[in-house]
């Protein structure tokens, strides 16, 4: 009776702080185990949202919806080459406005972990540099070389005075609790010799300088410099020891899945391993943990790296790339983290004591004066066990982790999912009054061609090629080589009937040729290799003929040692080649002109002014270098909104003057790779689990519902490959079903056990399905398929098994329908008996309206 009533305070005591609704801040240190705030060790659990990379009016939702989730800590990078593009010239606006995020965090009652860098990687252009650091006078990025730590000083200095003039820091009774000063550099030091080591030493020194009153963190850096904390980035982080006995052990990163380039198939990971890892990480003494991503949201611009990540950075994150929600991810995450603070107490009284349970079998106790937490895990990749553990039975499932926070119930299991199940999709919707879906956008566009080759007086001629990072300085992903050349029809390429082509080499990523005008051939690399190299027949005149090449970046690259150095265009060589007679003509030394960017970007035409706009029935279609423009109106409701652009090929979109980023349906996944299922059991990888082999990477780009006007929006894009504009239509995502499957042998759903005290003083307390609508005003209107019993199948796809209740349907039709929850009884109890002796499990699939 008295370990119920210390759970049951324990549990009362957990749920008074959960509710709070404002952070105080207050003096933040750290020991051996956690970070102290206020004199009090506490056990966090943080996650990644980049102000950025989603639109001011969605962020609080955002922040709400991680708080429900069970997070008491938002993290984010600061992106260095978003707020000063120009040297000195700084912009903190609308998606910019990091300030806004920060105070927002602390308005819903959750700290900040700022991660300043200000490298940042995040698969972000450049890493987060401005590209104008590539030209500071004899600089050297990420090392001991003073231009680049007088300009890193400034930055982080820049960040740290806004967040001390606006209180921000907790010392001040502000939300920041923690910041970072460099990224993931321990990877990749080696390759800098000995200045990386008094590189990292600077960078402690000049960030704890600062005084801003809270502990600074270097993740993956083993040699991080006292007080600085080293911390762990990675899919597991359960065995990693920090260099000190004096600092606690964090986790920065763990990776929710995995991002997406364009051209590769959409990776994803299991909640179930993702619970696990989270799980063992407590259990073996940890006590903050960090989701990257938490809300991975959208690149927009021409804020991808890589090269060729993709405009979506949905990450398989616990709120998809819109913020809905992503079940049963979030809500098996969100009863986990339940699971974790009934320990609390127990975890920061003590050390844990860890023994073993048998092979691949371990408990984990953390044994305290008033009471007992345990964790038991089965790290088997395939067989389940049973163990005795202070003389009770207890089943685990291969690889996972069971919580017990008072040492005896089990009110967590990482491998049995109790949280509901949601199918969600985008449906077409009409943008017209007077058109079907089907035909949202099948009529009224406008165009203007691109030229081919030099329009632009600022055009240059140089000899020999230049690389195009040091020509562009990245303001634009275009850049011309032209190049005349005479054919008197004797040259040697052109004798004994040989075909000509064009033999290009270029550093990436992507490669047009025009002939005298006309497209030849084009020619792209991939996120494992970028670069180019290619032959292209071309058919030549007699007389003067013109060769246009178009040289377009995908994003810059973002991770690696002197990445800033890789470079990027057609570098060559550039040869004419005969191929039955092999002879060459070498152009690459001749006098190229070249063009930074396109015409139309010069005129400003991504806004959908100028006069030049074509109208008329004969747009054109599957042609090169066209851009177009047709007026919408905002699709009804407040449902998140994408552009569906199958049917395009490549290019740049923006609505309302505003990019939603590029746009590659074009460009698809290998077809192997992928399987229907992929098991959690086991280390996970970023290829483990694929979806999408032999699809396009991305067809649906996100649309921000605040970038539009009821009526009278303007759609620009520019494609560069070749499209049908009339194909592309307009979506709004909608929930089509949410599904619950629970088993009789699950234990009681931490939710549950943290509310039902009655329940859990009986001695056969029994799971329950629980879900509810996600919009206040919805209501469950249908229960699409209901069985206990055996049922088969998933969410979407169940069916019966061998063994059902006769009378599942019409229970839950009773008790659900015309309720925005539901939440019944998983026991023969409720359903009868179908198959005594058989563990039976009720699966249940509903709609909302």
């Amino acid at each position: 009776m008295m370990r119920r009533v210390m759970i049951e305070f324990l549990i009362v005591s957990f749920l008074v702080a959960a509710a709070a609704t404002a952070v105080i801040g207050g003096n933040v240190t750290y020991d051996h185990r956690a970070l102290v705030i206020d004199g009090k060790r506490r056990v966090l659990v943080s996650g990644s949202i980049h102000y950025p990379r989603s639109t001011p009016d969605m962020w609080a939702g955002l922040i709400q919806k991680s708080k429900e989730g069970g997070l008491d800590v938002i993290e984010t990078y600061v992106f260095w080459n978003l707020h000063e593009p120009t040297k000195n010239q700084y912009d903190f606006e609308g998606r910019k406005d990091l300030v806004k995020f920060v105070k927002l965090v602390a308005d819903a009652g959750l700290y900040v972990h700022l991660r300043i860098g200000p490298y940042v990687c995040a698969e972000w252009n450049y890493g987060g540099f401005p590209v104008w650091l590539h030209f500071v006078p004899g600089i050297e990025l990420r090392t001991d070389n003073e231009p680049f730590k007088a300009e890193m000083k400034r930055f982080t200095a820049k960040i740290v005075d806004m967040m001390k003039e606006e209180k921000l820091y907790a010392s001040q009774g502000g939300p920041i609790i923690l910041s970072q000063i460099e990224n993931e550099y321990g990877n990749i030091d080696s390759a800098y010799g000995p200045a990386a080591k008094t590189y990292i030493k600077w960078a402690a020194s000049m960030a704890t300088s600062l005084d801003t009153g809270v502990p600074w963190v270097m993740c993956q850096q083993t040699d991080a410099p006292d007080p600085i904390i080293d911390t762990c980035n990675g899919f597991y982080c359960d065995g990693y020891t920090p260099n000190s006995k004096n600092k606690p052990t964090m986790w920065t990163e763990n990776w929710t899945g995995w991002f997406l380039s364009f051209g590769g198939a959409v990776p994803y990971r299991p909640v179930e391993d993702i619970a696990f890892a989270v799980a063992r990480f407590y259990q073996r003494g940890g006590t903050f943990q960090n989701y990257y991503m938490y809300h991975g949201g959208t690149n927009f611009g021409r804020s991808t790296g890589g090269p060729f990540i993709a405009t979506s950075y949905d990450y398989d994150a616990p709120l998809d790339e819109y913020g809905a929600p992503r079940q049963p991810k979030w809500g098996h995450l969100k009863d986990l983290h339940k699971a974790i603070k009934l320990c609390e107490e127990a975890l920061l009284a003590t050390d844990p004591a860890t023994t073993s349970l048998g092979n691949n079998l371990e408990a984990s106790v953390y044994k305290t004066s008033s009471g007992c937490a345990a964790f038991l895990a089965n790290v088997d990749t395939k067989s389940d066990a049973t163990v005795n553990f202070k003389g009770n039975s207890y089943h685990l499932p291969a690889w996972s982790v069971s919580i017990l926070p008072d040492c005896k119930n089990v009110v967590f299991n990482t491998a049995k999912i109790n949280s509901a199940s949601t199918i969600r999709r985008f449906v077409a919707t009409s943008v017209r009054n007077d058109l079907s879906a089907s035909e949202a956008l099948s009529s009224d566009w406008s165009y203007v061609s691109e030229p081919v080759g030099i329009s632009s007086d600022n055009a240059f001629d140089k000899q020999g090629l230049v690389e195009q990072i040091n020509t562009t300085a990245d303001q634009s992903d275009f850049l011309w080589y032209s190049l005349s050349i005479d054919i008197k029809g004797d040259e040697p390429f052109l004798q004994d009937g040989s075909q000509t082509v064009l033999q290009v080499k270029s550093l990436g990523h992507v490669l047009q040729l025009f002939v005298n005008g006309q497209l030849e051939g084009s020619a792209i690399g991939n996120a494992n290799n970028p670069e180019v190299s290619k032959d292209i027949p071309i058919t030549l005149k007699p007389g003067k003929n013109k060769l246009d090449l178009l040289s377009v970046t995908v994003g810059l690259k973002n991770y690696g040692a002197f990445f800033d150095k890789a470079g990027a265009g057609i570098t060559g060589p550039v040869q004419l080649k005969g191929l039955k007679n092999g002879s060459t003509v070498d152009l690459s030394s001749q006098r190229w002109t070249y063009q930074v960017g396109l015409k139309g970007e010069a005129l400003g035409l991504h806004t959908g002014g100028s006069s030049l706009w074509v109208s008329g029935s004969s747009v054109p279609k599957s042609q090169p270098l066209i851009w177009y423009k047709t007026n919408f109106d905002a699709p009804a409701g407040d449902n998140p909104i994408a552009i569906d652009f199958t049917g395009m090929g490549k290019g740049e979109a923006w609505v309302n003057g505003e990019s939603i980023g590029r746009y590659w349906p074009s460009y698809s996944s290998p077809n192997s790779g992928c399987a229907d299922s992929c098991s959690y059991k086991g280390p996970y990888g970023s290829s483990k689990c694929l979806k999408n082999c032999g699809k396009p990477s991305q067809t649906l780009y996100h649309v921000p519902r605040s970038w539009l006007k009821p009526s009278g929006n303007i759609l620009v894009l520019f494609e560069e490959i070749g499209g049908n504009p009339t194909q592309i239509s307009f979506a709004t995502q909608q929930l089509e079903s949410l599904c619950s499957r629970v088993s009789e042998s699950h234990s009681l759903p931490v939710e549950a056990w943290a509310q039902d005290k009655k329940s859990r003083r009986k001695s056969k307390s029994k799971p329950r399905v629980s879900f509810e609508c996600p919009h206040p005003n919805q209501v469950i209107d249908s229960i699409k398929f209901a069985s206990f019993g055996t049922p088969q199948g998933k969410c979407g796809s169940f069916s019966h098994g061998e063994c059902r209740s006769t009378d599942a349907l019409s229970i839950l039709q009773k008790a659900c329908i015309g309720s925005r929850t539901c939440n019944i009884e998983v026991s023969t109890a409720t359903f009868g008996d179908p198959c005594v002796g058989v563990v039976k499990s009720l699966a249940v699939e509903a709609s909302c309206a």
